[in-house]
């Protein structure tokens, strides 16, 4: 039993310490359980970082995040209707996206997988507000810090700390 005033504060920060280390490696568990393993590395790239981070602070808000993902939106519904098929959102057309995204994104993206994790309504189609709803919940899932809410920086963009290179 621990008897000391500073024993007992010591043993509580370490607890507390090993406790928040075992909640970021699950939340990264999550949010590759929520997403899926394969867009949940696509949207770890540094490219794809600098590509959302418009105003060129290192950090992505949740506006620059939001913005990114309505441009994708709009490569994936070409006909303007605000939902479409599963085989429109996987379509293989993605010469488009690839260019303006990143090819791994666009390959984790555009995948059976995403389009069952996203179609809430499971009609078997994604509407934007399906889409948007799905990315801002991916959003919220990857902004763990707590001195800069709302803001993803490298930290929380590649999980661990460590940039992603590709």
């Amino acid at each position: 039993m621990i008897t000391s005033r500073s024993a007992r504060r010591t043993a509580r920060w370490a607890a507390g310490a090993l406790a928040l280390s075992f909640c970021a490696a699950s939340m990264a568990d999550d949010m590759v359980n929520f997403a899926t393993a394969g867009y949940a590395s696509g949207i770890r790239s540094m490219p794809l970082m600098h590509k959302i981070d418009t105003n060129g602070d290192g950090m992505v808000s949740k506006d620059e995040w939001l913005a990114f993902h309505e441009k994708v939106w709009t490569m994936i519904d070409k006909h303007n209707k605000g939902v479409v098929s599963a085989a429109e959102f996987i379509s293989p057309g993605a010469g488009e996206m690839n260019s303006f995204a990143t090819g791994g994104f666009s390959k984790g993206l555009q995948t059976m997988a995403v389009v069952h994790k996203i179609d809430t309504d499971h009609d078997g189609t994604v509407s934007h507000d399906e889409y948007i709803a799905f990315q801002s919940k991916v959003f919220d899932m990857m902004d763990t810090s707590t001195t800069h809410k709302g803001m993803l920086g490298k930290e929380q963009l590649f999980g661990s700390g460590g940039a992603s290179s590709h």
